[in-house]
């Protein structure tokens, strides 16, 4: 069994910004060498998630809209009270979407449905710079 780890560096401008990352997991896939396995994608941080969905404008706004109907922000949240930064809800969503998402690959291929892609979701309430953890294991 074999291991490779990287970072993928993103700019994000908060408000469920999100963005595709499909093609950028793919590259580590490939860059790593392995051929079957498991690659691991985490996003370090308590405001940002990851998730697949068919990456294109309509489902991207659809899950905004979702998420700000379930999950408003500003509803006297008590984060938001004992700190004062107003993004109780972005903590929310992250945590209800997670920090952390596992595709297999075969072939050196992800195993990816036809309309489905990887995305990254900022929660934020203001722009940021994001770190994106992505682990393989396989041979």
């Amino acid at each position: 069994m074999n291991v490779r780890t990287y970072e993928l560096k993103l700019s994000t401008k908060g408000d469920n910004d999100t963005v595709d990352i499909t093609d950028s997991v793919r590259h580590y896939v490939e860059k790593s060498g392995l051929n079957e396995g498991s690659v691991t994608i985490f996003v370090p941080g308590s405001t940002g998630a990851v998730t697949t969905i068919e990456y294109e404008p309509g489902v991207v706004t659809d899950l905004k809209e979702f998420l700000d109907r379930l999950i408003p922000s500003g509803s006297g949240y008590k984060h938001d009270q004992a700190w004062g930064d107003g993004n109780a809800h972005s903590h929310l969503k992250a945590a209800l979407v997670g920090p952390s998402l596992s595709v297999p690959f075969s072939s050196g291929s992800l195993i990816l449905g036809t309309w489905q892609q990887i995305v990254f979701l900022d929660f934020d309430n203001r722009s940021r710079s994001r770190r994106i953890m992505i682990q393989l294991v396989g041979e």
